[in-house]
């Protein structure tokens, strides 16, 4: 049986900090006038694009991350749609994570709206780990703005400290204790638990596994799997508390990708909007100091929900010179698939990802840059050396002081910038 394991002592080692509805909060932070009023965040000036973000009261009518701009209006005739303004979410990230280390270390950020701390002896009591979260709380208030609220799970493990940020929203506190584990969560949902989506929720199904509850009844090889691999094993652990040490992971892609504005769908636009985007993924690529070995171009199109996709290989490189004309070479048959639908080229939206990528193992200076000016070893030493050169010029002047070709046209088609949830961008980024 279950309860004949041995588990090692689980005092209370995690807090998670989930700030509550943050765009649409940071919103509401800078301009007053929209504060208790029903606010979504949306990427751009269009009803065919979706929310990326609703403040609660948006949220009490049905409307969430991901609702159809024109959706979100027929539920809310009185919604506000503001535009979304990444890089003062950036700023607003940064200023709160530097509040929460007024009162404990950040050991993990987690995404732009989340942060992970570990608690030490002295602070994992119930009584103290409580006082330390409402501390954070009026810190923030008083320090950022008194609209970003947040809510905090205190656990003994770090999936245990997220899964009890999300019980209680908005502005909520739950302290998960030894005792209460695994029991206290089987009011809740698989797919309540990061990395159980729709695929893995089927998966479990077939194996037994609907519930929390069937998951923790297992011992923890069965959980494994179930799972089908040993982060059942762990998962199975970290939901009784045992605080496991992460696995080390490494960035395996670097891209962008961009919703088009409606006047801007046609062939030539999408071209310089996918440019632009595969040119910002290289400066990140030489900022990370990798190289790519595979460029992906991918993209929907008004008529098709799925993603329509393809991909070139590519020397080992991180030169702006070398990647756009490796887009340039699978352009063609992006025209090609989108002239053959009904009504000609209308793309919704284009990505472009660097994909195969590795750390530069160390450089030294190049041994062609002395060839002939005509060499093509000696074209691409000078022009990754360009590459390098437009970066600092970029960082030091402003975003496309200097840009490789011609950028897209008016506002509407600007790249910019954009937010992944899992993913803070650099604020040199925003120079890009």
């Amino acid at each position: 049986m279950i309860d004949s394991l041995d588990l090692p002592p689980r005092p209370l080692r995690w807090l998670f900090l989930d700030l509550n509805s943050y765009f649409a909060s940071v919103e509401q932070q800078l301009q007053p006038e929209l504060r208790g009023r029903p606010v979504i965040v949306a990427p751009v000036g269009s009803d065919t694009t979706v929310a990326i973000a609703a403040s609660y009261e948006a949220k009490r009518y049905g409307i969430s991350t991901g609702t159809p701009v024109w959706e979100a209006k027929q539920k809310c005739p009185d919604l506000l749609v503001t535009p979304a303004r990444h890089e003062r979410y950036v700023e607003f990230h940064d200023a709160i994570v530097e509040e929460v280390w007024k009162h404990i270390p950040v050991t993990h950020v987690c995404s732009i709206d989340e942060v992970a701390c570990r608690l030490l002896d002295n602070e994992n009591s119930p009584e103290a780990a409580r006082a330390l979260a409402l501390s954070i709380k009026a810190g923030i208030r008083a320090h950022v703005g008194e609209c970003l609220t947040s809510s905090i799970g205190i656990a003994p493990s770090r999936l245990l400290a997220k899964l009890a940020s999300d019980m209680q929203k908005p502005d909520g506190l739950i302290v998960l204790t030894a005792d209460q584990l695994p029991h206290r969560l089987f009011a809740l949902n698989l797919r309540d638990i990061a990395g159980i989506g729709a695929k893995m929720e089927r998966r479990l199904a077939r194996d037994g596994v609907n519930t929390i509850a069937d998951l923790c009844a297992r011992r923890p090889r069965d959980a494994g799997s179930a799972w089908g691999g040993v982060n059942g094993d762990r998962l199975w652990y970290a939901l009784h508390g045992v605080d496991l040490p992460d696995k080390p992971t490494q960035s395996r892609t670097i891209g962008h990708s961009h919703v088009l504005a409606p006047r801007s769908r046609g062939l030539e636009p999408t071209r310089l909007v996918a440019r632009r985007l595969a040119l910002k993924a290289a400066s990140r690529l030489r900022r990370k100091s990798y190289v790519a070995r595979l460029l992906v171009l991918h993209g929907k199109f008004e008529d098709d929900k799925s993603n329509w996709r393809t991909s070139v290989k590519l020397p080992s490189t991180q030169d702006s010179f070398a990647i756009v004309a490796a887009l340039d070479r699978l352009w063609p048959r992006l025209a090609a698939a989108g002239r053959s639908r009904p009504g000609g080229f209308r793309l919704r939206m284009v990505g472009v990802t660097l994909a195969e990528i590795a750390p530069v193992r160390g450089e030294q200076g190049s041994l062609f840059a002395h060839l002939d000016p005509d060499s093509a070893l000696a074209r691409e030493t000078r022009s990754l050396a360009l590459s390098r050169a437009m970066d600092r010029l970029n960082e030091r002047f402003g975003r496309n002081a200097v840009t490789l070709g011609p950028l897209a046209g008016g506002r509407a088609d600007h790249v910019g910038t954009k937010i992944a949830f899992g993913r803070i961008p650099e604020l040199a980024e925003f120079h890009e």
